[in-house]
């Protein structure tokens, strides 16, 4: 793992010229850091050597967050190179840091390896298609956000944010309470863990990390940061390792709704390598728009029965004060101008019931002794055998490990350091036909979409002719996921009592989800509610820059 100097990072000239400008790196707005390095007050070295000490003052060491695997050794002659280079229309992310999480693809000397023990030291054939583009833009690749393993499909008692490889990541609202196993009692979120504590801490400028279902929106409430968890199709996945072709994407965590919009204007671009690229649809500046007063006249669902909102499914599993800040949210759209539809969904109870989904998915051989825990990820295990064998196939290099059976194998010869959590999904993954041919997962996806999307979100969008559905934290994370659909999580505030037990308080966001491809007015929505709102706050107790 390659370590910065501290005393090199400290003694760098152009840090003491950003410190005299007030910009406070640790905190800054990626639009306020772009802004920096276009008008000479930082260079993209100063920044990348900044980064770099903080990593290692606050992520190695101090509070120990844990949210970097390992740093890109290329890291500063990459930064060197772009210290001549103002950002521009064609290059809008010159010498900006950002961070992977390590599920994504370069074809550099850093390996990529979801937090496996099994894919220590495997390199990709080439730099994944969003890679490249943030190459093209100018961004600095810092290094490799810790993750959950394998995108949390590895095992069902997986904690967010640990990985055999790289640790546990910890939360840096609430670092230092930790269970009698050393687990985060507030935990960092998952599977994009590390993206999202490093953003929060300050360690990079902002960081990209992936979704299947609430991979994006989960880390990103749990740490006070904006995401965008597009419409799939909309970034190429091509180069990441995989979980479901059906709903997997790749997105940008970021401090403020204009740094998602300015990464998802990077990151938007067919592919041909991901032909469902092929369909999409985006505005040429998602920038564009973003107004204080977008949300007049907007129609927003809360999903919730009207007569008695907690009794809701999509509140059950909030803190005890998360219908508080749900109260004061839906205050601030209102006095912005929206209009609040309180309406139940139809789809807020599909997962059981007779001649629902779960009456497929209990017929499925693979339950086991799990139950209802491996049947309600009966799309992902299917498609995850014959997408992962596919990466490992197309873009992996320098390792042993060829398909699944092999991880699964290596795993068991290696149960002391892998096995810490089991690995029940991989198994139950590993033994269907990888082809997806078998009828069991054709009637489950095609269960998904009619109860996610035909009757889940468009009925209700339809229904009340709304712009937007509003979301406590990453609770409607899997209807929009399962449609294909797009969320973007913000700020909401602030809440504690994790797991029964006191804590300080941890940041708890809101997401609006819509319709498919209209990213660019959710973001408006979401850009309205934080300047209004103004909720995040980054962690206490960390030093500054």
């Amino acid at each position: 793992m390659t370590k910065p100097s501290r005393r090199d990072a400290r003694s760098a000239p152009a840090v003491t010229r950003a410190a005299a400008t007030g910009l406070e790196l640790e905190d800054a707005s990626m639009g306020d850091i772009v802004d920096a390095l276009a008008s000479g007050h930082v260079t993209a070295t100063a920044l990348t050597e900044a980064y770099l000490a903080r990593i290692e003052d606050c992520d190695r060491n101090g509070l120990m967050l844990n949210s970097v695997r390992a740093l890109n050794p290329d890291a500063r002659a990459i930064a060197g190179k772009l210290d001549g280079v103002r950002p521009s229309a064609k290059r809008p992310l010159a010498g900006v840091p950002i961070l992977l999480k390590d599920n994504i693809a370069t074809g550099d000397k850093q390996p990529t390896t979801a937090g496996s023990l099994a894919l220590e030291g495997a390199r990709a054939k080439a730099d994944a298609t969003i890679v490249k583009l943030l190459r093209d833009a100018g961004a600095v690749i810092l290094g490799k956000a810790n993750l959950t393993e394998f995108a949390n499909i590895l095992a069902i008692d997986m904690p967010g944010g640990y990985s055999s490889l790289g640790g546990q990541v910890k939360n840096p609202y609430v670092p230092a309470l930790l269970d009698d196993r050393g687990i985060p009692v507030v935990d960092p979120g998952g599977s994009s863990s590390g993206s999202a504590v490093a953003v929060a801490a300050g360690l990079c400028a902002a960081s990209i990390g992936t979704e299947t279902s609430g991979s994006l929106l989960h880390p990103a409430s749990r740490n006070g940061l904006v995401t965008v968890k597009p419409t799939v199709g909309l970034i190429s996945r091509a180069g990441i390792v995989p979980i479901a072709h059906s709903q997997d994407t790749a997105g940008p965590m970021t401090r403020t709704v204009r740094d998602a919009a300015m990464l998802l204007n990077v990151l938007a671009a067919k592919d041909p390598l991901d032909p469902v690229t092929e369909r999409q649809r985006r505005p040429a500046d998602y920038t564009a728009g973003l107004a204080r007063d977008a949300m007049k006249g907007a129609r927003i669902g809360v999903p919730s029965d009207p007569a008695d909102p907690l009794n809701d499914p999509y509140y059950s599993k909030l803190p005890t004060d998360g219908a508080r800040l749900m109260a004061e949210t839906i205050k601030v759209l209102e006095d912005l101008g929206a209009v609040i539809v309180r309406a139940s969904m139809p789809a807020a109870g599909w997962m059981s019931g007779p001649g629902t989904i779960m009456a497929v998915l209990n017929r499925n051989p693979l339950s086991g002794n799990k139950g209802n825990a491996v049947t309600q990820r009966i799309v992902f295990l299917y498609e995850l055998k014959h997408d992962l064998n596919l990466y490992l196939k197309d873009w992996a290099t320098h390792s042993d490990i060829k398909t699944i059976a092999d991880i699964v194998a290596f795993n068991a010869a290696h149960a002391d350091k892998a096995l810490r959590f089991g690995q029940d999904l991989f198994l139950a993954a590993n033994s269907t036909r990888g082809d997806l041919s078998e009828r069991v997962y054709r009637s489950a996806r095609a269960m998904d979409l009619l109860a996610a999307r035909t009757r889940g979100m468009d009925a209700y969008m339809n229904q009340h002719r709304l712009d937007a559905v509003l979301f406590p934290g990453a609770t409607g994370a899997a209807i929009a996921a399962r449609a294909g659909y797009p969320s973007v999580a913000v700020p909401g505030g602030f809440v504690s009592g994790a797991d029964g037990k006191d804590t300080p308080d941890y940041p708890l966001g809101v997401t609006f989800a819509g319709r498919a491809w209209n990213e660019h007015k959710l973001l408006r929505l979401a850009y309205a509610y934080e300047q209004a709102s103004n909720m995040r706050k980054p962690p206490p107790g960390l030093p500054a820059l």
